[in-house]
């Protein structure tokens, strides 16, 4: 009998049940925390410079070396390391979605599940999209962009088949 995963995902947390079709309730497997969204930005910024900060720039910022055209307008040329700016907190929920990824992955390869269901904050289900292995991208059979992380196990079976009905 097929196994279904489904998983009540935010920022901070992540919860996964699986589907015994024979139980009210679905029932939790793993039930992952991001200890960095509980935290404060002060706790995970430093002051210290990265070799990427203004120091080594080319805009005579900070003492950097150079200081000419040719070297700032090779900041944003393709194949450079140039990345958009991202604030502490969205850094900190792109390494949780990798985690979290990187569990549906592990469990899809020692075939604890073969259909996985995703709800998740609409924020962090954009994070997962882009985390998720395909192999298990093609177990997914639905996907929502609520935040069930509060809900019990009944809970979430009721308002997963609320939801269905209506797609």
């Amino acid at each position: 009998m097929p196994t279904t995963w489904i998983i009540a995902a935010n920022a901070g947390r992540a919860r996964i049940f699986a589907d015994a079709k024979s139980a009210k309730s679905l029932q939790e497997v793993e039930d992952m925390v991001n200890p960095a969204a509980q935290g404060r930005v002060s706790d995970i910024v430093t002051d210290r410079l990265s070799p990427r900060s203004a120091g080594n720039s080319g805009h005579n910022i900070g003492g950097g070396q150079g200081g000419g055209f040719e070297h700032a307008a090779q900041a944003g040329a393709p194949g450079s390391d140039y990345q958009p700016a991202v604030t502490p907190a969205e850094h900190e929920a792109q390494k949780f979605a990798k985690d979290v990824a990187a569990y549906l992955l592990q469990g899809q390869q020692k075939g604890q599940y073969q259909h996985l269901i995703v709800s998740a904050s609409p924020e962090f289900l954009g994070l997962l999209r882009t985390a998720i292995d395909p192999q298990v991208k093609a177990l997914i059979t639905h996907e929502l962009n609520k935040d069930y992380t509060h809900s019990s196990g009944h809970e979430l079976r009721g308002q997963l088949a609320a939801h269905l009905e209506k797609a």
